[in-house]
């Protein structure tokens, strides 16, 4: 189901994950979400950056590098993409069972004029703008206010593994919840924590820190999450190169976390 506002988020949601952008969160966590709702809880996902450029907007080169690859070319089809991919999001959480809500932030791409980030090497590893400082701090007081509104709520966020800034930015944002003693739950950014060896580790290096991980068994899950994956139709390409491919790395990463035969696992880290 999805809700309209912050208004419709009440106390029924005691697991809330944040996914930066429409398919983060199912990529990452989404046999978590089928092992809670088979359990009869009702997760919800926010995604911030679930917005697309104004009809008016001229696109910066690094976005329209990017929108090519979703066979779009210009700020008209770049929204009817993002049109699309909430379709593929509200097919794959609907498919999950999970509530669901979006925010109006445009991702990094649209992000400035000019641009704010002008290549794929700034927009994947690395600073955030100065002209983000903003938008970090707008989540995280929103955060902060539902925290207040849902103190016993569990939070999921990206650890912001590969540093794509709008990862960056949430991971930040989530800051509030956890200087203020929230349960926060840091997910592995998939399927960025599986493209560089070492990135998990020098990532909780980055962010400094001690830092515990809990383990959760999606075994029995794992079909359900690649099914839901799959719905993301626009972006198996960009992110895998085919459906077979995207199904092998959800098995052999989940596999990997603990290699045993019959166990596939999520894994989350805790800040101590």
């Amino acid at each position: 189901m999805r809700l309209t506002s912050t208004n419709d988020i009440t106390k029924n949601y005691r697991h809330i994950f944040l996914a930066p952008h429409l398919d983060d969160v199912v990529y990452s966590c989404g046999g978590t979400i089928g092992v809670q709702v088979s359990s009869g809880l009702h997760p919800l996902i926010i995604t911030p950056f679930a917005g697309g450029p104004s009809t008016t907007q001229k696109l910066s080169p690094l976005a329209l590098q990017v929108i090519r690859d979703w066979g779009a070319g210009d700020a008209e089809g770049a929204i009817r993409v993002m049109e699309e991919r909430q379709k593929e999001d509200a097919q794959a959480l609907d498919y999950l069972q999970a509530d669901y809500l979006w925010l109006d932030h445009p991702e990094a791409i649209y992000r400035g004029n000019p641009g704010y980030y002008t290549n794929k090497e700034q927009l994947m590893g690395g600073e955030v703008h100065p002209s983000d400082r903003s938008l970090d701090n707008e989540l995280g007081n929103l955060l902060v206010e539902l925290h207040d509104r849902l103190p016993d709520t569990s939070w999921y966020a990206p650890l912001g593994i590969g540093r794509h800034v709008d990862h960056q930015i949430i991971c930040s944002a989530v800051d509030r919840l956890v200087q203020r003693g929230a349960k926060v739950y840091f997910y592995e950014d998939f399927p960025y924590v599986q493209r560089e060896p070492g990135a998990l580790e020098a990532r909780l290096q980055e962010l400094g820190g001690e830092f515990e991980y809990t383990l959760v068994e999606i075994s029995e899950m794992l079909p359900l999450k690649v099914e839901a994956a799959s719905m993301y139709r626009s972006q198996i390409t960009s992110n895998f190169g085919s459906q077979e491919a995207m199904h092998k790395a959800m098995d052999s990463y989940a596999k990997s976390i603990r290699p045993v035969e019959t166990i596939r696992l999520e894994r989350y880290w805790v800040a101590r």
